[in-house]
């Protein structure tokens, strides 16, 4: 009987915040989309200097490592 009430209780509970957090993920998603989109432009901005960087020594290694 209690673990009955204890379920219910739960439900009680957690479908409100099920709801707020279906109604909030998209909003949330949508906020962090230029922070992602601008982490993705930082990253290809280091690959290219890494790149730059590392040329001289791949050039000098030769061609029988890729």
């Amino acid at each position: 009987m209690w673990t009955f009430l204890l379920w219910l209780l739960l439900f009680v509970i957690c479908w409100p915040v099920a709801l707020i957090a279906l109604i909030l993920y998209p909003i949330v998603w949508l906020l962090t989309l230029p922070l992602r989109l601008i982490g993705i432009g930082v990253g290809a901005i280091f690959e290219t200097l890494r790149a730059l960087l590392l040329l001289p020594a791949r050039v000098l290694r030769g061609p029988g490592r890729a």
